[in-house]
């Protein structure tokens, strides 16, 4: 499973998927996912002042299928250097429902990218590979992004 965001820092981790998918008897299924999460309101802010529901809800629904199209960019992109690639739009908190993803479609390996941040910046801004890696059981190949600093 490879979980991305849109980001090109998520990218990081497709080359690494690339050798792991190559060094693989038999090639092995990889399952791109991303996670659409709900839009928060700021506490203290009426629904009245954002939009209405309907807004919102066509929003999100934009967003869902924004992240399908993404995939499917990179599934196809895959394809090109013979990675046989899945995309999955899931929908909730991204560490939650990653985790969740993982224990029900039997994901063996989780790659991922990482900001690698540590300390008050880790805390203040959490980390969803950190929580993944806590809260799957298989092994999570986490992939420091380009440029990382260590402890930073």
């Amino acid at each position: 499973m490879v979980p991305l965001d849109g980001s090109k820092l998520a990218e990081c981790v497709l080359s690494h998927l690339e050798a792991v998918v190559r060094g693989s008897e038999p090639t092995p299924d990889v399952l791109l996912v991303r996670a659409v999460e709900p839009i928060a309101i700021p506490y203290g802010r009426e629904v009245a002042e954002i939009t209405s529901m309907e807004q919102l809800k066509a929003f999100e629904t934009h967003n869902k299928i924004e992240a399908e199209k993404y995939l499917k960019e990179i599934v196809a992109q895959l394809a090109k250097v013979g990675v046989n690639a899945k995309a999955y739009v899931i929908y909730g908190k991204a560490a939650e429902v990653l985790g969740d993803f993982a224990s029900k479609n039997d994901v063996d390996l989780v790659i991922i990218a990482t900001h690698g941040r540590s300390g008050i910046s880790r805390w203040v801004w959490g980390s969803v590979a950190d929580r993944l890696l806590r809260s799957v059981c298989v092994p999570v190949l986490m992939v420091r992004a380009p440029g990382c600093v260590p402890g930073i």
